[in-house]
């Protein structure tokens, strides 16, 4: 494989390479053709002198012509002036109003300073398209300074946006104003979804500013009170417990009393919908905890070996059972198939110890058995190397180096770097072979230039040749989340999948993790790349734990489980391709598992105690990974219903979706239903006011808008100035304003320039200079038309 790109540096610093250097392999070709055609191919009167000549020449417009393909550039640092300016963007929106406005005596201030200051209005009442107002007066190596709270309710995020200043070579600067007015919002989150006699558990959470005053939370279900907690701080949150004794549709109410700017953010609305116990077959034949465990959440028929018939059920948990005892495992795969749920939990008499290996239910399984072969996957190590990655290299640099550590010898692996375009950096090979290359490679990597992860990405699936593999993603996350995740969705369904780490000073998770997903991998955080050892480590590199280790925390069994039991035995089993790998065991033997089969949903808990059973894994905190296995196995518990609406909870202004399953669509309704599935139907509704609504026997929640569920400057602005190489001003600081202002006019950039054109030009005036000249020869009668030349 080529390299995707070649450049270096000459003595005055300017740095010339071609973005295409793949395509000078035509140039000795070009080379042989001219040499024949002129030598061997042409008769006539010409001199050996006049060939020579004229093959020197056309090998000199072949050669300007294959390098202007090859796409030559220099990249050159220059300094540029301009008259300095100061662009204040200005947030007017609902939310900055705890703040004072400072933005009229910030600008005379500045001017009052010899700087001239462009104003304009970039959010407004409950519209906070932040990052789009800042986009839009965003110039190519300008700077604007933003005074607001960064607060985005609608339109581009700032990460979005900063990734379009750096492209620009613009900064973001802000200035900070401190909220100075008490303000509150209350938010409710829990299950949209509940069991009758099932403990739900909720979560009221109120947040601030200048709010360290007492308030009192008041909870209600149906309009009845069930607790008033207070909370001396001002803020703060209340865990809330409720056991729903009838079906339907329920509404919960958290209030806080208290005055502030805002009354409409002091209540949080919420609607469960409850259910009937979803009915679980308990399959064992053995006496353990479990099967009571499972009683107390779910509508459990226990049975020592499978039916003939499943039908009734949702789901279907095997404990401890050997094949040849299951019964109806052809009954079982179709039940799977068929959209059911299958839940198999280890012990001594399953799996590879239970006969598993020769059975059909085997194939719905996401582990097989026995020990796994050493690692031997085709890997692509991908590293930012890009400005946002600068201020972080050496982190980065070590994180990619500890990653690649974690690694088997018998892995090929290839390096590529990559900023606004991918850079081969190591080809790939065995690390047996080139670790201490490829180590090297890494060690010697400098950041530079704008960030594009796609372009990245599309440069490891090029270096990987077409074949399945996987990509080791090593990035702060400084990038336009939509591209980079479209492009991991289509390497996914190639087959190869992006495991990325977030390695730098500051680290934007949601973009890593959404790469990540789509492509079917995982996302570690820079402390958690010893997890790479359990997927890709092998004989050389076994992984060593002291209890079990949440592999994959992204995956709904997982998410918020945290695990301090070990029952200190796991069946021998290794992951099957395609499945997720979710908890390990002390030795990295897969704990935890799960995949699709058909439409249905299956999970393996294969760790268990010397008495068979599970153990601690029954006791909080770990029994929350049983309880979301058992979930995850179920689905939804009514997709068996019909005549059944689904609306999910809003904001004002924000519409939401109504499903309804049933022979036919609602007809006493405005809503307009359209079918996208046999017996599914879906319609929009976007509700103009709080409270509770309905919509075709259902009810959801309408909360307050988004734009006063967040005050005080966000994280995401600072990060955006940071980023950019931007500042954070004081509002009493106009003087330094207009000074960096008048630094920003003059700049040390670097300057990227192509040279195609040039070639192209060159060779095209040689060939017509060339030519006139033989036409003139002619013309004088120095040489005939017939010579022979071409």
């Amino acid at each position: 494989m080529v390299p995707l790109a070649i450049r270096t540096a000459l003595s005055d610093g300017t740095v010339v390479g071609l973005d295409r250097p793949e395509l000078l392999v035509a140039l000795p070709v070009a080379v042989v053709l001219l040499v024949s055609l002129v030598r061997y191919r042409a008769t006539g009167t010409a001199s050996a002198r006049s060939r020579r000549l004229l093959l020197a020449s056309r090998v000199v417009v072949a050669t300007l012509l294959v390098v202007a393909a090859a796409g030559p550039f220099t990249v050159v640092t220059t300094e540029t002036q301009g008259d300095p300016t100061v662009s204040l963007l200005v947030d007017r929106s609902d939310s900055t109003a705890v703040s004072p406005d400072v933005a009229e005596g910030l600008a005379t201030a500045i001017e009052d300073e010899g700087v001239p200051v462009t104003t304009s209005t970039i959010a407004q009442g409950t519209d906070s398209r932040i990052g789009d107002g800042i986009a839009a007066n965003l110039r190519e190596n300008g700077s604007v300074v933003v005074l607001s709270d960064g607060q985005v309710t609608g339109g581009g995020s700032l990460t979005e946006t900063a990734e379009f200043a750096r492209s620009l070579n613009a900064t973001i600067s802000t200035v900070r104003t401190e909220p100075t007015r008490t303000e509150r919002y209350v938010t409710l989150a829990g299950p949209s979804k509940a069991s009758v006699g099932v403990e739900s558990r909720f979560l009221v959470q109120v947040n601030g500013v200048q709010a360290d005053s007492p308030v009192a939370v008041t909870v209600s279900v149906d309009g009845e009170e069930v607790t008033t907690e207070r909370l001396d701080d001002g803020t703060g949150s209340v865990p809330v417990s409720y056991t729903f004794e009838g079906t339907g549709s329920h509404e919960i109410t958290a209030e806080v009393d208290g005055s502030d700017v805002y009354p409409v953010n002091d209540e949080a609305l919420k609607t469960v919908r409850v259910v009937e116990q979803p009915r679980v077959l308990y399959v064992s034949r053995g006496d353990y905890p479990l099967e009571s465990y499972l009683t107390q959440l779910y509508d459990v028929e226990t049975v020592e070996s499978i039916p003939g018939d499943l039908d009734p059920y949702y789901a279907v948990v095997v404990q401890n059972v050997a094949a040849d005892d299951l019964g109806e495992v052809d009954e079982l795969q179709r039940f799977v198939i068929d959209g059911g749920g299958l839940l198999m939990v280890g012990g001594p008499n399953s799996f590879e110890s239970g006969g598993y290996a020769n059975s059909s239910v085997a194939a719905t399984l996401p582990v097989t058995f026995g020990e796994s072969a050493p690692g031997s996957a085709r890997i692509v190590m991908l590293i930012d190397v890009s400005g946002s990655a600068g201020e972080g290299m050496r982190i980065q640099k070590a994180i990619a180096l500890d990653a690649l550590s974690q690694l088997d010898d018998e892995n090929t692996v290839g390096v590529v770097g990559f900023n606004y375009q991918a850079y081969g950096v190591a080809q790939p090979e065995p690390l047996s072979d080139n670790r201490d290359t490829v180590e090297d490679r890494i060690r010697r990597l400098q950041a530079g230039g704008a960030t594009n992860i796609a372009n990245g990405l599309r440069g490891a699936e090029e270096m990987l040749g077409g074949q399945r593999g996987t990509v080791i993603l090593v990035s702060d996350g400084g990038d336009t989340e939509s591209r980079s995740a479209v492009v991991a969705d289509v390497l996914g369904r190639q087959g190869i999948r992006v495991v990325a780490v977030g390695a730098g000073r500051t680290v934007n998770e949601g973009v890593l993790r959404r790469i990540a997903e789509e492509s079917g991998g995982n996302y570690f955080r820079a402390d958690e790349t010893q997890r790479l050892r359990l997927l890709f480590g092998g004989g050389s590199r076994q992984f060593q734990g002291e209890g079990l280790t949440v592999v994959d925390s992204g995956n709904f069994i997982t998410s918020g489980v945290s695990l301090e039991s070990n029952p200190g035995r796991v069946n021998d089993v290794s992951m099957r391709p395609g499945a997720n790998f979710l908890v390990a065991g002390p030795d990295g033997t897969p704990a935890v598992a799960s995949w699709r089969y058909g439409l249905g949903r299956v999970a393996t808990i294969t760790t268990y105690g010397p008495n068979g059973g599970l153990d601690g894994l029954l006791r909080q905190p770990d029994s929350l990974l049983v309880t979301k296995s058992v979930n995850y196995a179920i689905g939804d518990p009514e997709r068996k219903a019909a005549g059944v609406t689904d609306v999910a909870d809003t904001r004002v202004g924000e519409s939401t979706t109504v499903i309804y399953r049933g022979d036919a669509p609602p007809r006493d309704t405005d809503l307009r239903f359209s079918a996208v599935d046999e017996g599914v139907y879906r319609a929009q509704v976007t509700p103009t006011s709080v409270g509770f609504e309905r919509a075709v026997g259902a009810t959801y929640a309408v909360n307050y808008p988004a734009e006063y569920g967040g005050f005080g400057t966000s994280s995401a602005l600072t990060d955006a100035v940071r980023a950019t190489g931007g500042r954070q001003f004081e509002r009493n600081q106009a003087a330094a304003i207009a000074d960096f202002a008048r630094q920003q006019a003059t700049r040390v950039r670097d300057v990227r320039r192509t040279w195609d054109w040039a070639f192209l030009l060159a060779g095209l005036l040689l060939f017509v200079t060339e030519v006139v000249v033989r036409r003139l020869q002619v013309y004088d009668g120095r040489t005939r038309s017939e010579s022979g030349l071409p």
